[in-house]
């Protein structure tokens, strides 16, 4: 197992399973077991090796540290690849109900190996990546999905829009994060699916919803609504001072 001292720069990859506590005892047993066994056949699958990880469970949670070495890229792309495959596997010898559903992120900078964990806000901004209500978001929207993936804006660009994977920009959706302390810029996969936006109206109708301008979904935003019956239509022969109005332009037939 890779060791260092200090704060080193580090790929943070932390995993969740999906609605865990509305399942029963036997249940949370089997899934505690099996994600870290799904998580090595996908990381043997793209030739990494996490004996090598410094590794940190928590029940149906899993934060994994690695010093950054090169692979960042494999394990954007082929990880996530042989992982969807292990859990599309796994949920198809199971009753829907008993589905394995992950929300993932990734991200990097400094980390330390400290006495009760891991320190620094790389981790912090890990962990608040994983809450993120985009991942909630993005499994409820896409029943049929097995995984969403969060990449921090910094790996995003030095992975995916470096051009070293085989991935593309078509394949995410930028977002913005804002959890407790957090706020930051991050690229949502639902490998397989659309990254949609939530669907108004749906099941997640309560969710504020996405500006439409190609920019980042930051949730709540400020909203402009015009009612028909609140407009007046004026005809002006003379300069007029329109500083401060809102002004439209019509046919005589509106």
């Amino acid at each position: 197992m890779a060791e260092w001292s200090g704060f080193y720069p580090c790929t943070c990859i932390a995993v969740d399973a999906q609605a865990y506590g509305g399942n029963n005892d036997r249940r949370q047993s089997e899934i505690q077991h099996d994600l870290p066994r799904i998580l090595s056949r996908a990381a043997r699958g793209t030739g990494l090796d996490r004996s090598q990880w410094h590794i940190q469970p928590k029940g149906d949670e899993e934060l994994a540290v690695h010093p950054m070495d090169g692979t960042e890229p494999r394990l954007v792309d082929d990880f996530v690849r042989h992982l969807v495959a292990e859990l599309r596997e796994y949920n198809g010898m199971r009753v829907p109900t008993a589905r394995m559903r992950l929300r993932a992120a990734i991200h990097h900078g400094p980390v330390e190996l400290a006495d009760n964990g891991f320190a620094g806000s790389t981790v912090v901004t890990t962990a608040r990546l994983l809450s993120s209500r985009h991942l909630y978001d993005a499994l409820r929207t896409n029943d049929g999905a097995d995984l969403a993936l969060l990449l921090s804006d910094d790996v995003y660009r030095s992975t995916v829009a470096g051009g070293h994977t085989t991935l593309s920009a078509a394949d995410f959706r930028c977002v913005t994060v804002r959890e407790k302390e957090c706020e930051a810029v991050a690229w949502l996969q639902v490998p397989g699916h659309v990254a949609h936006h939530p669907v108004a109206g749906g099941p997640l109708a309560d969710r504020p919803q996405p500006p439409t301008d190609g920019g980042p979904d930051d949730g709540p935003s400020a909203r402009h609504d015009y009612r028909s019956e609140q407009i007046s239509v004026n005809h002006f022969t003379a300069p007029v001072d329109l500083r401060g109005g809102v002004v439209g332009f019509g046919s005589a037939s509106g």
